[in-house]
């Protein structure tokens, strides 16, 4: 294996000739380790590249015992094979990742917050400062400097250093510390005059190549605060997304940018009084309901509406129950053989409910539960209403 892989060499690298060295099968999929590659391995916080060799797709990289296995979509390859990179991907961790160090720099030198933990999601990045409050006004002032040192267009660079030159510069050096087991040269990223930090990522060449970056926010968690934030490509991408989305907002709610929040508040005060007289007239409605099933002297009252549902069903039950004690009732609710069910019986009702319960369900092909004198759930076929209407007729008696 080389002392440094082609991704670190030159993360710009997006095609390699190189040889197969062993291969294998782990998790289902097959898997080859070569001599060289230009695809990272997952590792440090930063995701694995993807890409192909020899044309079969990479599924993921990983380092394991110390060598770089690319899980393939495909049959593995022997003998020489053609590497390539999927560029998109890694710019795009290129651009977060040096974020992140620019990041975490400035926070620690403007207000002596230290990252315990980095993540580059698909979307959205996110670091763990130990500061157990962070205010709006120093996120800003987070943003800005950052912002700073992006237009300053800083070099990037790494080098390795021996364990015996690391420790001579130590107290220079930014680190979570060194990974278990490590052995042999430390590899260091340099941001000039901003930030030393050991990290095995890959990098922009400048500060400039990462854009911009825009934090969105922070949470507390852990005794410290989450900070997320978007850099490069990913802001652009965002940006775009609530642009389009703010442009379907105005067609729909006929208001501007400025006015939407108004907007939406006086749209959800008038669904909020429309809900309270909706439920005010299906109550009404279930009472009336109820009463004019009454008006059957069969012993077990049947109805069904096509348009409600299971609340409703429950109203009608409650009101037969309080108005007709000794009725028994069966209602349900729905379109077309799925739908919902639900027995009663009142409390001077000759039916024992949680024995014929579910019984119907069986019959109406469903499932459900009751306790006490009601027994509910949902029916997979409501055409077998009748046959549910008979076994409760029997069960009532004369």
């Amino acid at each position: 294996m080389p002392d440094m892989y082609a991704y670190e060499r030159d993360p710009r690298l997006t095609r390699l000739e190189t040889e197969v060295v062993s291969s294998g099968d782990e998790g289902g999929h097959p898997f080859v380790v070569l001599a060289d590659t230009v695809l990272y391995p997952e590792g440090g916080g930063q995701p694995a590249d993807r890409g192909t060799v020899e044309g079969v797709s990479v599924l993921d990289v990983q380092k394991v015992d110390g060598a770089i296995r690319h899980a393939l979509a495909g049959a593995a390859p022997r003998g020489r094979v053609s590497v390539a990179l999927d560029w998109t991907r890694r710019f795009d961790h290129m651009q977060q990742h040096t974020g992140q160090h620019l990041l975490t720099a400035m926070a620690d030198r403007g207000f002596g917050w230290h990252t315990t933990a980095f993540h580059m999601g698909e979307r959205v990045c996110d670091i763990e400062v130990d500061a157990s409050h962070v205010e709006v006004g120093q996120l800003a002032e987070l943003e800005e400097a950052v912002a700073a040192e992006i237009r300053a267009a800083r070099p990037v660079t790494f080098r390795r250093v021996s364990p015996e030159e690391y420790a001579a510069t130590d107290a220079a050096v930014r680190s979570r510390g060194l990974p278990e087991g490590h052995l042999g040269d430390i590899r260091l990223v340099d941001i000039e005059g901003i930030d030393l930090n050991t990290c095995g990522g890959t990098h922009c060449s400048s500060t400039a190549e990462i854009e911009a970056l825009k934090v969105l926010g922070s949470e507390r968690m852990r005794g410290g605060t989450r900070i997320a934030w978007v850099a490069g490509g990913r802001l652009r991408r965002l940006h775009e997304a609530h642009h389009r989305r703010n442009a379907e907002l105005r067609e729909l709610l006929g208001a501007s940018d400025d006015e939407l929040v108004a907007r939406v508040g006086l749209k959800l005060e008038q669904l909020k009084v429309a809900e309270r007289s909706l439920r005010a007239l299906e109550e009404t409605l279930a009472v009336a309901s109820a009463v004019a099933l009454l008006a059957d002297p069969d012993p077990v009252l049947v109805a069904h509406w096509p348009e409600r549902d299971l609340p409703f069903l429950q109203r009608v039950a409650r009101e037969v129950g309080t108005l007709a004690p000794d009725r028994a009732i069966l209602v349900t609710a729905g379109e077309g053989e799925q739908g919902a069910f639900l027995v009663a019986a009142g409390e001077a009702a000759h039916m024992d409910v949680s024995a014929v319960g579910p019984k119907v369900a069986e019959l109406l092909e469903g499932r459900g539960g009751g306790s006490g004198r009601i027994f509910q759930g949902k029916a997979g076929r409501l055409s077998r209403r009748e046959e549910a209407v008979e076994l409760l007729r029997k069960v009532a008696g004369p």
